[in-house]
């Protein structure tokens, strides 16, 4: 039986503190299932969707649950077949966008478009759920709107986006989507699906919920991960470092070499596996006649492989770096909640003796000066400032104070 309006589909339990997104888009599958059947169904189910919200707040595990959702007969099991494939990536009507490098390309997303625009095989829906939309170009994102704009029948539209911000996504592309506003989930919440999902113990869980600052899957990598914790004391060491100006340098020498080590370690595997995937593709090894032919005319097709991979390498080190950044400005906020005697929890309570001793010392001016070059460094590295010079300018200003 499909799921009924007011009914939570057992699926969402995976999507923490959500609740206003989680019954918003239980409507919707009770009204695609009436669609599905031939029935005349309610104003909740649209052909294009737009979910936003901040890192770490499951834009695109809503869409890929919500996905599931629209392919599972009972609206959202999380049990069977097309749960199962839809979660996994494998799901014939289903097509996942997940940029690997800093942009979507117009080339790829008008592929995705046609394929979509096929009836579904399963007899329920095709969906395009695009990752981070906001990394698309003009050209991508036209291509996109003119099947947002001529949607084909039982065709759904997921996108995911930090906000609605015309900077993130095209207004024309907003007007014609329903919009899901996710919010940061709250530590408690977090904290309890590591219990429940991790089996981790009720301390570490609430550590890692505290110490991610909202971000669920930074929470899990932080409970279980030696290095990532160990990247993480890294990052915490700096304000102790910053003794002079050489020092300063050498702690943004540090940061940017950590997360080129992050992001290389990231990439590396799959590197190699397309690269031997695509070798094996072109003939590499053969003896037979057009082996020859084959390798040389494989010489554009390596390049562009290497091309791709430069670029998400270069995004996987983007993020690496925001990932510490984020950890840094958490440092400074727990100063400034010690200056101010504020009533709240510190975001990394096993510093916290040490942010306390920095409130005793630094003004609240100097503080926040400190805060925001953090702030100011993550934009610059967003609008393509090179990470190494955006990062000393910070380290610099925050030696100044």
């Amino acid at each position: 039986m499909s799921a009924d309006v007011g009914t939570v589909p057992p699926i969402f339990a995976e999507l923490v503190g959500q609740d206003d997104a989680v019954a918003t888009l239980t409507r919707a599958i009770s009204s695609a299932a009436a669609i599905v059947r031939g029935d005349v169904a309610e104003a909740g189910m649209t052909h294009a969707w737009l979910f936003t919200g901040p890192p770490g707040s499951g834009r695109s595990v809503a869409a890929r649950i919500f996905a599931a959702a629209l392919q599972c007969p009972t609206g959202g099991c999380g049990e069977c077949p097309a749960c199962h494939t839809t979660l996994g990536g494998t799901h014939a009507d289903v097509r996942f966008v997940v940029p690997e490098g800093l942009s979507i390309a117009v080339g790829e997303m008008r592929a995705l478009v046609l394929r979509a625009a096929s009836s579904p095989t399963q007899g329920r829906w095709q969906v395009l759920l695009v990752e981070d939309a906001d990394r698309l170009t003009e050209a991508a994102g036209n291509a996109l709107l003119k099947a947002i704009e001529e949607p084909p029948p039982r065709t759904v539209f997921l996108l995911c986006t930090p906000s609605t911000h015309p900077d993130d996504i095209s207004v024309t592309i907003r007007s014609r989507c329903r919009v899901v506003p996710l919010r940061q989930p709250p530590a408690d919440a977090i904290a309890a699906l590591l219990r429940r999902r991790d089996g981790l113990d009720e301390q570490t869980a609430a550590w890692a919920a505290a110490a991610a600052q909202g971000h669920v899957g930074r929470a899990r990598r932080l409970a279980r991960d030696p290095q990532a914790r160990a990247r993480r004391e890294a990052v915490l060491a700096v304000p102790r470092r910053l003794t002079g100006i050489g020092a300063a340098f050498d702690a943004a020498a540090a940061l940017i070499e950590a997360a080129e080590a992050e992001a290389a370690a990231s990439v590396v595997e799959t590197d190699a596996k397309e690269r031997s995937s695509l070798e094996t593709a072109l003939g590499a090894g053969g003896t037979g006649k057009g082996a020859a032919g084959a390798a040389r005319g494989s010489a554009g097709q390596l390049k562009d492989l290497e091309r791709r991979q430069k670029s998400r390498a270069t995004r996987a080190q983007r993020d690496a770096l925001d990932r510490a950044l984020v950890d840094l400005a958490g440092f400074y906020r727990d100063v400034l909640v010690h200056t101010f005697d504020a009533r709240v929890e510190p975001v990394h309570g096993d510093t916290d003796e040490l942010a306390a001793a920095a409130a005793q010392k630094w003004a609240p001016e100097s503080t926040l000066r400190r805060l925001e070059s953090v702030l100011e460094c993550r934009v610059a590295i967003e609008t393509n400032v090179k990470p190494r010079i955006a990062v000393e300018a910070m380290m610099l200003a925050l030696w100044r104070g």
